[in-house]
Parts: structure tokens; sequence; C-alpha cells
């Protein structure tokens, strides 16, 4: 890649003279004498081969080729500077990225919330966002590639806080041979039933979760696949009430009224990597999570919160 011929400094330069109105003025805002930024300027322009200020009267006038650079330069050195500010953070210990595994149960609309919060205050640093299924989440936990994990397990060795819980629906559609029963129903009806269930994403030592006494299973990838499947009347499934709202609203699917059971509310956990200390944006991000997972899903999209 050839290197740049005009620097960062002859840019900035450049932008004060048609800010400020000319080179006087621009030399006092720089610090610098006028016969300084004049060269700078002239010494722009043999380089690029291009002119880029004509003057009228006493006021520097961008050309039309200068007009075009400087929009173009602004941005350069507006990025150029925020690429300072990250080095200057990441000195002070700032983290360059934060990597957050999270259960596919858990409500996306709690975790939009968050990190819209965390934007405006992450200076530069990013987030690496990953889903996983059950013990999934434990095993990327645990081999060191996540700093924060949401979980639906209280996970053995770690100290997490607990988090509120998710409320899972046994559903299926209206038209499902369990509902036409038009009766309370109990484990015995669903025995001979298809099932469809979430596969566990971990590799080493994958769980089952929740009841699984049906005859026939049918298993799926992710929460949606299962919505997908039921609510178009292919089987019974236990599913977060957040992930189904419109389908129930929509009558595509129905709770099925068991005697018991038809309603689990598992709660979260929220877990930091113990083998590596917090840095300050992961802290940030860990008050985010924890103050905006208190607030009712049905508010997800409201006005923020007040400051904390």
């Amino acid at each position: 890649m050839k290197a740049p011929r005009v620097t960062l400094d002859q840019w900035r330069t450049l932008q004060a003279v048609v800010d400020q109105g000319g080179f006087a003025q621009a030399a006092e805002v720089l610090h610098r004498s006028q016969s300084s930024v004049s060269y700078t300027v002239a010494r722009m322009q043999e380089q690029l081969g291009v002119p880029l200020l004509r003057i009228d009267g006493r006021k520097a006038v961008l050309t039309e080729a200068g007009d075009v650079l400087l929009r173009r330069s602004r941005q350069l050195v507006k990025q150029a500077s925020q690429l300072e500010d990250l080095a200057h953070h990441m000195e002070q210990g700032w983290e360059a990225e934060v990597r957050l595994v999270v259960d596919a149960a858990y409500p996306n609309a709690r975790l939009v919330r968050s990190l819209t919060a965390f934007m405006p205050q992450s200076r530069g640093c990013r987030v690496r966002l990953r889903e996983e299924v059950l013990s999934g989440v434990e095993e990327v936990l645990r081999e060191g590639v996540a700093d924060l994990a949401i979980s639906g397990y209280s996970l053995p060795g770690f100290l997490g806080s607990e988090m509120n819980p998710v409320e899972f629906l046994a559903v299926a559609h209206p038209d499902h041979s369990l509902h036409r029963l038009q009766r309370t129903l109990n484990f015995q009806d669903l025995e001979t039933q298809m099932q469809v269930v979430i596969r566990d994403s971990g590799r080493q030592q994958p769980r089952d979760m929740g009841w699984l006494g049906a005859e026939q299973r049918w298993t799926v990838g992710s929460l949606a696949t299962a919505a997908t499947f039921v609510s178009n009347g292919l089987g019974f499934a236990w599913l977060p009430r957040h992930l189904i709202e419109r389908e129930l609203k929509d009558g595509l699917l129905k709770p099925l009224p068991l005697e018991k059971g038809g309603t689990r509310n598992p709660p979260f956990f929220l877990y930091a990597n113990k083998d590596k200390p917090l840095g300050p944006a992961t802290q940030i991000l860990v008050e985010l999570i924890q103050r905006f997972d208190e607030a009712p899903l049905g508010a997800a999209f409201a006005a923020p919160l007040p400051p904390a």
C-alpha cells in the first residue's frame, strides 16, 4: 500500500483555515505563525496536484475539488482522533472488547436496552455477543472465551448474580388433539403426543431439560424453529412467553391446560470469567444488564430509565 503524501496535521490545518475564514485566524487558533499555515496549505496543494483554496477578497474559499476533499478529510481526522482516544483508554485499562455469551431463552428485549445504554459509554469498546442453548453457555464460559455469561443454570464453581426468572409455557396449536380433549390434562395425556425440544448446543456434556416423557420427540436447533413447528400444529413444547407473545395473541398458540407444570419460571444467572478481572467497560455492562433485567418486558422500548 502506498504511503499517504498528506499528513493528518495538514488536513487539520486546511480545516482550520476554512472553518476560521482565513490564514491569520487559523494561525491564531492553531498557535502557529501565519507563514507556517500558508506554507502547509501550499505544500498540500503541490502534493495533491489540485488547487484547494482560492482567495476571494480577504477570505480563503474552497475550490470545488477542495470542497470534496475537505468533506472526506473531516471523517478521516475524526477517526484518527477516536483511534488515539481508544489507545489512551486502553492504556488506562479500558477493554477493546467485551465477550458476552447468553442463553437463547433470555429475553432479547432486555439485552437491547442494556446494549443501547452501553453504547454512549463504551469509548469504542466492542461487544461480541454469542447465543448458546443450555450447557453451551457454561462450556463457553469455562473455556475462557467469554467475559460475561447469562445462563439458566446455577454453575458449580462460579459465583453468579441471580436475575429475574423467564416464564415458560406449555403450548400447542389450538386445533391440536390435546386441546380437543377439552379438559384438564395430565402427563399421561402428553405421553402419546409429539414433543418438540431444543437441542443443547454444548458438546461435552449436553443436557436435556424439562419434562421429556413423550414417546415421540423432535429435536430442533433453536427456540424460533420450535415455535414455528408448534404454531403450525407439529407437537407441543414449553416455550418462553416473551418469544411467543405474538403467536398467543394471533391465536396460533394456546397454553395447555395442564393440572400441574404448565408454567415454569426458572431463574437466570449472570456470571463473570473468574480467571480474568473485570475491566471498567465490563463493569459498566454488568451494571446495565442487572439494571435493565429489572425492567418489565412490556416496557423494553419505552423511555430510558433514569440514571442509577
